[in-house]
């Protein structure tokens, strides 16, 4: 983007959108676990509640606002929150049940929209992945929260990659994470909820 304005080219909104969800997801993966970590021990002994606005600016020294007023995000219009999901405590791996889900074969379900679109991957996870993709993640994501959907103690779509499961956690952009460590009906379970919340009228098989 800065080659492209020293040039004397224009930036698209659609190329400002994808610096900023781009930096979103910098900020959620890396720089929040940071903060956690360093910042929330060094507080302890701040008794009272605050509010800790860093004004970050490339080149100059960071600046640090102080606020007691902890409705002050209403007054930015465009400020949002970010926020880790907890970090999911599991039992040892010996003696834990989660560790057991019986899975079926790998390409035994299919997903069919209303307008007759059909997604059926490779893998009943690749299936998950997509479907939710083209749902919409922030939709899906939404529905997890209100109705407190995990698998494995986890998020379906977390913002945090938990130290157990996640290998099966993926990419879906913007600093989330879907969770694919489960069985076929589990996975069937979750699309049907999701698809009842928002009205969707999805139809899952699952194949024998």
């Amino acid at each position: 983007m800065e080659t492209l304005r020293k040039e004397g080219l224009p930036v698209n909104e659609d190329l400002e959108k994808k610096a900023s969800e781009l930096e979103e997801e910098i900020i959620k993966k890396e720089i929040l676990p940071v903060l956690s970590k360093t910042i929330e021990p060094a507080l302890q002994p701040v008794k009272r509640e605050l509010v800790l606005v860093v004004d970050y600016v490339p080149g100059q020294p960071l600046s640090v606002h102080l606020s007691r007023k902890r409705n002050f995000a209403a007054e930015l219009t465009d400020a949002k929150e970010m926020v880790l999901d907890p970090e999911v405590t599991h039992q040892n791996r010996n003696s834990s049940s989660e560790d057991k889900i019986e899975r079926g074969p790998a390409r035994d379900m299919a997903v069919i929209f209303p307008d007759g679109t059909i997604i059926e991957e490779k893998t009943a996870a690749e299936t998950l992945v997509t479907v939710v993709q083209k749902i919409g993640v922030t939709k899906v994501r939404k529905v997890v929260e209100e109705q407190n959907l995990k698998f494995c103690k986890v998020p379906v779509i977390s913002n945090r990659r938990d130290t157990k499961y996640g290998r099966s956690q993926k990419e879906l952009g913007g600093g989330w994470l879907l969770i694919t460590h489960s069985n076929n009906p589990m996975k069937k379970a979750f699309i049907e909820k999701v698809s009842e919340a928002l009205g969707l009228g999805l139809k899952v098989t699952l194949k024998e």
